[in-house]
């Protein structure tokens, strides 16, 4: 790997957080995965059910008809990931063309094994439901670790080729959770696991780096603190990224690809 990855968000759902309803047609979804591999993304990670705090569970059905079409249509043209909790829409978004399983709830790996998938472990203290609901560490570093190491391993032993851990930013995290994480990414990345971080449009972005006037900055002003804390990521060694904002992340991917190989 000659410089990071970029994992470009492809959410085909009426309430996500950031673009809730913009790409809920699949055609206008497919043009925007076209767009994001025109721009650079190494990777298109769809996703059919809303993970922000409080979000709604979806059915198994309505889900695969969201994603479905869009990924068969996409993994002609690049890579594929399939952002899913369901056993089910795993199995049949590898069916038709994604080759890796992204994970929020650590549980799926019997199905990449099963389907010779790829896998990303991600640590999550609670649901999408209940995860903003005052959440605790005695040592949020360490235990983030612990936790993703020993899921890697397990799936490692259970014939998992590619296996990548992500800390779970903003998932069961405050705020100074988010930045201890970021701060101490020297330890993930020394794991024997490819890390993958996931920082874009989030909240604590724009708590962190307010508008002038002090407030919040809204999920449409989060553009330099997602860039900010992408580079940051990669620069500490992150093999990946994931992010809305395709074309700016591939250009600074490229300015730390430069001295990536020395990681």
């Amino acid at each position: 790997m000659s410089k990071p990855l970029v994992m470009g968000i492809l959410n085909v759902t009426p309430d996500s957080f950031s673009d809730g309803g913009l790409f809920f047609d699949h055609n206008v979804a497919i043009a925007k995965g076209l767009e994001m591999i025109k721009q650079g993304a190494n990777i298109i990670d769809v996703g059919g059910e809303s993970s922000r705090p409080g979000a709604d569970v979806v059915s198994e059905d309505e889900e695969l008809r969201r994603v479905l079409p869009v990924i068969k249509y996409l993994s002609n043209f690049t890579r594929v990931s399939i952002d899913t909790v369901k056993p089910n829409v795993a199995r049949e978004s590898i069916d038709a063309g994604a080759s890796l399983i992204n994970d929020i709830s650590a549980s799926l790996d019997y199905v990449a094994a099963e389907k010779k998938a790829g896998y990303v472990v991600m640590h999550m203290q609670g649901t999408p439901q209940s995860m903003q609901q005052n959440p605790h560490y005695e040592d949020v570093v360490n235990q983030v670790y612990e936790f993703l190491i020993q899921g890697a391993k397990k799936a490692s032993e259970i014939g998992i080729e590619e296996v990548w851990i992500d800390p779970g930013i903003g998932f069961g995290k405050t705020d100074q959770h988010n930045l201890t994480l970021l701060n101490q990414l020297s330890k993930l990345v020394q794991s024997p696991y490819p890390v993958l971080i996931g920082t874009s449009r989030k909240g604590f972005l724009g708590r962190i780096a307010p508008l002038q006037n002090g407030q919040p900055a809204p999920v449409n002003q989060r553009l330099e603190a997602s860039l900010a804390t992408a580079t940051w990521a990669m620069a500490q060694g992150c093999q990946m990224v994931r992010v809305h904002d395709v074309e700016p992340t591939c250009q600074a991917a490229e300015l730390v690809g430069e001295n990536f190989g020395e990681k």
